[in-house]
């Protein structure tokens, strides 16, 4: 009996793209491929055809007209002349000011918080639990209107730091006094020192905005300070390897870090500008509006909530025997918590951490309920009500929150790709 060394390959057949498994799921995809971009075709379509018979078309052409109205909070200089685009970067550039602000803020709040929660300690543990129930628990635009009625309502008025010459003469006091005689808050906002330097470096243009010498200066003398300091930590590591002996370098590391932009600052006469009370309010230093303190407070005491369970979570997901051991050799509960517990919980911490920073940064769009002009104030506010542009706003608004939460959750994903387990 003959048996075919190689039996003859059966020839394609347009039913093989169904019944065959090596073809069908490119088919489904195929298929699906056409109808997304048939029902992309059409929405295009029915856009252009409805925009027509209203008798607009699409473009951003209105970006470069003036934009007409004033912004009561903004990093560059902006006034009513200005064109939409430059009031579009400034609501956007508050919106990353304010967003900046509330990560950093929840995240030192939420992981204090969610440290404490696991303390044994029964009062510091049910009031940190108390705190999560709470904040998590109501919505967070109630948190910045009640935050914004306590700055405006609860905080007193410029005229009531004035101290007059009967007052002087009797030795009466003000009604309401300066923090540290550096911080003024009022109904109108809050007064804060302003940085200025005496022998400053002057500014360079980028065509958008000035950036101040000054601080690039600063920058780049801090980040000296930071690759030396790593250096010397290598180093310090390599000697350790090869000795058994790890040699004292904290006070070095403080050193490199510390003293150049002190002998920088020191070199360009930094001072501090104080505000003081002129007429019917306060002038000099930077006035930070009530709208940004209670959008910042707002997210800020919200989203560190919800952080302080993801680092409850994180740190109760480490084994107890870690514990156990950093005791045995003797360390401390705070330098455990530092050194062995918090290093192994990041790569539980980190992944929903990105989520918050993504919540925060897409919270802060509520700013419009308490005129903090941001991105969505400015942008999908007044221009779009202006212009009438009302598709290109919504679109580019979309597309800017979108490529910052894309960068918001690359930075974090390279952070959690650095600082997660190695395995072998």
């Amino acid at each position: 009996m003959a048996i075919a060394d190689n039996p003859p390959k059966a020839s394609f057949r347009l039913s093989m793209l169904l019944y065959d498994t090596r073809y069908r799921s490119i088919t489904i995809q195929v298929i699906v491929l056409m109808l997304f971009m048939a029902g992309a075709a059409w929405l295009v379509d029915n856009t252009v055809r409805n925009l027509h018979t209203l008798g607009k078309d699409f473009n951003f052409g209105f970006l470069w007209n003036r934009s007409g109205y004033d912004i009561n909070q903004k990093l560059v200089q902006y006034t009513n002349d200005s064109s939409h685009a430059r009031a579009m970067l400034v609501g956007l550039l508050n919106t990353l000011l304010v967003s900046a602000m509330a990560c950093a803020a929840a995240t030192i709040i939420g992981i204090v918080i969610g440290v404490l929660r696991l303390s044994s300690n029964w009062l510091i543990a049910r009031l940190m639990t108390l705190y999560v129930e709470i904040f998590r628990n109501i919505p967070v635009l109630l948190w910045i209107l009640v935050a914004y009625a306590v700055f405006t309502d609860a905080t007193p008025q410029p005229r009531d730091f004035r101290v007059t010459p009967e007052m002087e003469a009797s030795g009466q006091a003000p009604a309401a006094s300066m923090i540290f005689d550096a911080i003024a808050i009022t109904n109108r906002g809050t007064s804060i020192p302003e940085p200025l330097f005496s022998r400053s470096l002057g500014d360079i243009s980028l065509g958008i905005f000035d950036v101040s010498l000054d601080l690039i200066a600063l920058l780049v003398v801090l980040g000296a300070g930071l690759w030396a300091r790593s250096a010397l930590n290598k180093r310090a590591s390599a000697i350790q390897n090869a000795t058994g002996v790890r040699p004292v370098t904290w006070w070095k590391s403080l050193a490199l870090v510390v003293v150049p932009p002190v002998v920088l600052l020191i070199a360009l006469g930094f001072h501090l500008g104080l505000p003081e009370l002129a007429g019917f309010n306060f002038a000099g230093g930077i006035m930070v509006s009530n709208s940004l303190m209670a959008l910042w407070l707002g997210l800020t005491l919200y989203t560190a909530a919800f952080i302080a369970e993801i680092v409850r979570a994180g740190i109760a997901a480490v084994s107890k025997g870690q514990t156990e051991a950093a005791f045995a050799l003797g360390m401390r509960p705070n330098r455990t918590m530092n050194l062995v517990i918090l290093p192994q919980a990041l790569r539980v911490i980190v992944p929903p951490l990105i989520s918050q920073y993504l919540n925060i940064t897409k919270n802060s769009s509520l700013a419009i309920a308490v005129g903090y002009m941001d991105l969505r104030g400015t942008l999908g506010g007044i221009t779009l009500n202006q212009t009438g542009r009302e598709l290109e706003c919504v679109l580019l608004m979309m597309l800017i929150y979108l490529a910052i939460s894309l960068v918001i959750s690359g930075v974090m994903n390279a952070y959690n790709n650095r600082v997660r387990l190695k395995e072998r």
